[in-house]
């Protein structure tokens, strides 16, 4: 019987399979960061093709959370079996050749090979003339493997997908150990009523009774200004907030933009005041250049222009941060969602904000909850035993039924032991 040791020692032989004459030019794709799918589930693309990830409603379908109280024994599987892959000599390299539907030859068949040593496709797969033939059984494999690596799961091998596919397993190794303290530590006592939010995925779920309610595109921390990452529980949800500007962005955002329009302030609805319980200040008495941003107060008044939109998601923290909506939600329609200044903003939040207040024991339906945005008035409703929060910075994590996930190291963190705490800003 064919072993994967003994299967992955022969792959360093096959070297005359990547001496490919002529590849094709690489066709582009687009990266992107999204939580897993189930490798075994036909993958489901967005109408407009260009989004590895939608934000729906899964209940029902019995999917398994990014984090579990099953996690830290399916990382420690994911390891031994990357272990046992890295014993036997990993995998090689593919050559640079686009390949879809249709596709023969040995270029293909080395694809195939490289899919059955990370158990995307069974051992018997190899045999027989059709092992040469890209085959409907490898594109579902293909769009599995995407899914996992965060890649559009378009079903062919282009430049993005390569780039994942030559990835080293000793890489893939390092990044699954580097990660196991980060799983142990985030399943620390998680309920099973709790919102998951992996900043590396740009995704977050909404987990009840172990399963995942919906999955939503996030918008996280630009690289100079990255998402904490954190344990908390939701304690409130504001409707039609004001947005308290924090200083930093004060100084960093709002009064450069003043300075080069002196009508920006009004346009958008931001007023100064002396303190936050002070009077307001006119701000052409100023001088903003010799002021330091933390002098004044700045708040800007609820409304579509607000830049948290129409809700607010609060929960303890050290770091001034929070989830909220937004009035850019052409940012959703990305796959690289790193624009914010620290906090999460999320797509469809509504459904979040229902699904808290349902599962909390203050349901409202459809119509109350668009009679209180529609209302513009400042409301505060206070949540009692609100969702389990969870920020978590995971590059490589495995889930309970057996799909083993990796995501780009946007902070470059892995190698530093982070795991809980605020990032140093990434610069160039």
């Amino acid at each position: 019987m064919l072993t994967r040791r003994a299967f992955n020692s022969q792959l360093l032989s096959l070297g005359s399979l990547f001496a490919i004459a002529a590849a094709a030019p690489a066709l582009a794709e687009e990266p992107v960061f999204t939580s897993s799918i189930s490798s075994v589930a036909p993958a489901t693309v967005p109408a407009n093709g260009k989004l590895a990830t939608q934000t729906e409603i899964v209940a029902g379908l019995d999917q398994i959370p990014m984090l579990s109280p099953g996690s830290p024994d399916a990382m420690m599987g994911a390891v031994a079996m990357y272990e046992e892959i890295v014993a036997g000599g990993g995998w090689q390299q593919l050559p640079e050749k686009t390949l879809k539907k249709g596709a023969k030859g040995e270029a293909v068949q080395a694809l195939r090979q490289r899919l059955v040593a990370e158990n995307y496709l069974p051992f018997d797969t190899l045999g027989g003339a059709s092992s040469a033939l890209y085959d409907d059984e490898l594109v579902e494999a293909v769009r599995a493997f995407q899914l996992n690596h965060g890649v559009l799961p378009s079903g062919m091998v282009a430049e993005k997908t390569l780039a994942q596919l030559n990835i080293p397993a000793e890489t893939r190794l390092a990044m699954l150990r580097e990660n196991v303290a980060r799983v142990d530590a985030y399943v620390q006592n998680l309920s099973s009523f709790a919102i998951l939010v992996n900043i590396p995925a740009a995704q977050l779920e909404t987990v009840e009774q172990g399963r995942v309610y919906s999955r939503h595109n996030i918008v996280v921390g630009k690289l100079e200004r990255p998402s904490p990452t954190l344990a908390s529980k939701v304690s409130d949800i504001n409707f039609n907030p004001y947005w308290k500007i924090p200083a930093s962005i004060v100084a960093k955002d709002i009064v450069p933009k003043y300075l080069d329009d002196p009508g920006y302030l009004e346009a958008n609805r931001i007023r100064v005041f002396e303190s936050v319980d002070g009077p307001e200040i006119d701000p052409l008495l100023i001088d903003w250049e010799t002021t330091p941003a933390d002098r004044y107060f700045f708040r800007q008044d609820p409304g579509d222009h607000n830049s948290l939109g129409l809700v607010k998601i609060n929960f303890p923290n050290d770091h001034m941060v929070y989830m909220h909506d937004t009035p850019h939600r052409e940012l959703f329609g990305r796959n690289v969602r790193f624009e914010s200044s620290g906090c999460v903003r999320i797509d469809q939040v509504a459904t979040v904000v229902k699904w808290i207040l349902d599962r909390s024991g203050s349901p409202v339906d459809d119509t109350q909850y668009e009679m209180l945005i529609a209302s513009a008035e400042p409301y505060d409703q206070q949540i009692q035993n609100g969702p389990d929060i969870r920020w978590m910075y995971l590059t490589a994590w495995a889930t309970e039924d057996g799909r083993v996930n990796f995501r780009n190291d946007v902070y470059g963190l892995d190698g530093t032991g982070f795991i809980f705490g605020q990032p140093q800003p990434k610069t160039y």
